[in-house]
């Protein structure tokens, strides 16, 4: 967590676009800050945070994505991010 005198709070979190994810993005990753204005911060707020600084295309992925924090499956997007956690952005992929 990153705090200095007279700032806000924030959690700084990687987020990792990958295949659809990464060209919506137009980013392959990025690191999003988010403010601690309610004790915690949580998937969900990442996420928000990432639609606002990219327009509609990557709007239109995500609610197809699923999303791994620190390697491990999101399953409740209201789960804690610690600050300097890792977020994938995983959208669907063909097999074949």
């Amino acid at each position: 967590m990153t705090t200095l005198p007279g700032q806000v709070r924030t959690v700084a979190v990687q987020v990792r676009y990958f295949a659809g994810a990464r060209a919506a993005a137009g980013v392959p990753e990025e690191t999003v800050r988010v403010s601690r204005t309610g004790g915690t911060v949580t998937a969900a707020d990442v996420i928000a945070a990432a639609l606002d600084r990219h327009d509609e295309n990557l709007a239109k992925v995500l609610p197809a994505c699923s999303f791994l924090l620190d390697g491990v499956a999101v399953r409740d997007r209201g789960i804690q991010v610690a600050d300097d956690a890792t977020l994938d952005v995983l959208p669907p992929f063909a097999g074949g």
